[in-house]
């Protein structure tokens, strides 16, 4: 609920770029109030500023990075003449922020309760034994099972849900007057979204919390936002309440932004009549974990999963973190060795074979991975990537490098960028150029795991749009991993539901959204955040 007394009031305020870089300022003229009890969320592009506004907040600009211009006032304290030492007294007590990643914002070789504790030793006079009830009272306040357990845990041990819930407990143990949330949902499954989006919530109407968050996700605009602001090439074009701005925008961009909104209603698609490319046929893999002085521990990854996919047709593969969905995608190219069943390839049964007898095969399945920045060598031309495959088949350099061009053309790439390195494109650049790296072996099937989850939403509908069309040119069979519904919706001819390893859902797309029958599926369709809002059309 909306109050008159601003938490966070930022006045004009201009970053500077150094010189040489694509503008001259990062964010240029920003304004924005977050008051207390109010979530407002900022929206925009990758490059937008949203995250060096949140970061100049906090205090934690890069120092090539220095505000020129403007005042960010927390609770009528100006944070940009604060020293050094008061900045740090701010952060955690009056205000605090949650990351994008937990597992690198986590200390790996400290417990989870000496990390949270470590808030309460700096910041307040209180005994160990009072900082422990209040940390293992923050946990449960997260919702976190067993706090007991969790407190003397690594974070390692834990899932990307529970590390994000300690993320926040971190930030609100202190009861800070402004939280600051970067993309914190981006990485989780979609039920563990709506429960991490609902705490959010909860918390910060109980506690009377002002929260600024970081968003490319529209449907959690819609979720939580009460005011919404829309920033490009580090300019504010647009503000107002969610509603209003999510319904009637007026900025081009904003209209644009929104257009881009996968919707959760499939797309129409014709049934795929061409032979069978990929069948897998009582696949699992099963782990053992040697444990000392007990029984080792035996893991299902997956189990006695079937699945067909044909040439010219998608099948989706969704569940939560830990449903076998990547296992199953990582035993279909081999990059593990599955432990029982079948992978036909051409009616060639690959499941067993060795390294030197995969050789042949390796060329007809390749992967599009998540991180397009992780899976590109940094020291290796874009050009020198995509030709490696199919001159390690045989290929010759000049018709490798003729074969590089076109197909970068292909993916809307200028072939003059084949001399560029990875770091020098976009994010959108760079999953285009993984995505030509696994088309110049020409496949048979493309394998694509999560591979626009970490995209705002205008590259992932180019993205999209991309693998549609290139499924269109060569016949592709795709096996498209996502945890995204919406994504899922717009793309996938046929859906595939994993719970625990286990296929507990198949079908058409279309059908299975509208009338799920395991009680799963229908809870992750629930969970979809903005499953009910009418955007702009």
């Amino acid at each position: 609920m909306e109050s008159a007394k601003p938490v966070l009031e930022v006045k004009n305020l201009t970053v500077a770029l150094p010189v040489g870089g694509d503008r001259r300022h990062a964010v240029e003229g920003v304004s924005l109030t977050v008051n207390t009890g109010e979530i407002v969320c900022i929206v925009g592009e990758s490059g937008s500023g949203k995250s060096v506004t949140a970061f100049s907040v906090m205090g934690l600009l890069p120092k090539v990075l220095k505000p020129s211009a403007g005042q960010i006032l927390l609770e009528g304290e100006n944070v940009l003449e604060a020293s050094p030492q008061r900045l740090r007294d701010l952060r955690g007590t009056r205000m605090a922020m949650i990351f994008q990643e937990p597992m690198t914002a986590l200390n790996p070789v400290l417990t989870i309760g000496d990390q949270i504790d470590e808030v309460l030793r700096i910041h307040t006079d209180l005994g160990a034994a009072e900082r422990r009830t209040r940390v293992l009272g923050i946990m449960e306040a997260m919702r976190l099972p067993d706090p007991e357990r969790i407190y003397a845990s690594y974070p390692h041990q834990l899932s990307g849900g529970q590390r994000q819930r300690i993320m926040i407990a971190a930030a609100l143990v202190l009861d800070p007057a402004l939280l600051i949330a970067d993309e914190p949902t981006t990485a989780l499954d979609v039920t563990t979204q709506a429960q991490i989006l609902k705490l959010i919530k909860e918390l910060q109407s109980r506690r009377g919390t002002g929260v600024l968050f970081i968003t490319h996700d529209f449907g959690v605009v819609a979720e939580i936002a009460d005011r919404v602001v829309v920033m490009e090439g580090g300019h504010v074009v647009e503000e107002g309440p969610a509603e209003e701005v999510l319904t009637r925008p007026k900025h081009a961009y904003t209209r644009m932004l929104i257009g881009a909104v996968p919707s959760l209603k499939p797309k129409g698609r014709p049934e795929p009549t061409g032979p069978v490319a990929l069948e897998g046929i009582g696949l699992g893999k099963t782990y053992g974990e040697r444990r000392f002085f007990s029984r080792p521990r035996i893991v299902k990854a997956a189990a006695a999963v079937n699945l067909k996919v044909r040439r010219g047709e998608t099948l989706g593969i969704v569940g939560e973190s830990g449903s076998g969905k990547t296992t199953v995608a990582r035993c279909i190219a081999r990059l593990i060795e599955p432990t029982e069943g079948a992978i036909l390839v051409s009616n060639a049964d690959i499941a067993k074979l060795r390294e030197r007898q995969l050789r042949p095969y390796r060329r007809r399945i390749q992967v599009v991975f998540q991180d397009p920045y992780r899976s590109l060598n940094p020291r290796r031309t874009v050009g020198a990537s995509i030709v490696e495959g199919p001159m390690n088949y045989g290929l010759p350099a000049a018709d490798a490098t003729a074969r590089a061009r076109e197909i970068m053309k292909l993916v809307g790439l200028q072939p003059d960028a084949l001399s560029r390195y990875p770091h020098q494109f976009s994010g959108g650049q760079r999953q285009r150029i993984a995505i030509a790296r696994a088309l110049a072996m020409e496949p048979d099937v493309l394998i694509a795991d999560e591979a626009v989850s970490a995209l705002d939403v205008s590259v992932q509908k180019q993205v999209l749009d991309l693998l549609d069309d290139v499924q269109k040119r060569f016949q592709l069979a795709i096996l498209f991993i996502t945890h995204d519904l919406r994504v899922a919706a717009q793309i996938c001819d046929r859906i595939m539901v994993m719970e625990k390893g286990v296929v507990v859902e198949e079908g058409r797309t279309s059908e299975v959204f509208a009338s799920p029958s395991h009680p799963y599926t229908r809870a992750l369709l629930d969970a979809a955040p903005g499953r009910d809002f009418a955007f702009a059309a």
